[in-house]
């Protein structure tokens, strides 16, 4: 027999899960368009190859870039300032030409935010849950 603090454990976890399945639901695709629209927007520049863009619910992560050349981004990207929106997008991106954090990336990355120091100190102010 599951005792009440036990059983108000589960239920509160369930209904947290669910509250997060519904936000993830309702700015999937308004994450997807934004990001769409920036990284079209930056790729003028970098002219970079990809395969897909795929919005998830991460708990740690705001983007990440797989060896396929898939990008991915947290669906929380849409509640960001929009400079921090355009960061994340231009760092993914330049993990397609950088598979890591080289200083080749970073020059990438300041083509575009000279500031990104600034940037990368800003969104890990951010918390992502």
């Amino acid at each position: 027999m599951i005792d009440k603090l036990a059983r108000r454990k589960i239920f509160s976890g369930q209904t947290v899960t669910r509250g997060i399945q519904k936000e993830f639901a309702e700015h999937k695709e308004d994450a997807h368009a934004l990001v769409k629209g920036r990284i079209d927007f930056f790729n003028k520049i970098y002219g970079f190859r990809f395969e897909h863009i795929c919005i998830k619910n991460q708990k740690t992560r705001w983007g990440s870039c797989s060896r396929k050349g898939n990008l991915n981004f947290n669906y929380r990207i849409v509640f960001l300032p929009p400079r921090l929106t355009d960061y994340i997008v231009v760092h993914e991106l330049c993990h397609l030409e950088q598979f890591n954090h080289s200083e080749k990336f970073w020059c990438l990355v300041a083509n575009v935010f000279p500031d990104y120091r600034a940037l990368r100190r800003e969104l890990r102010q951010k918390k992502i849950g």
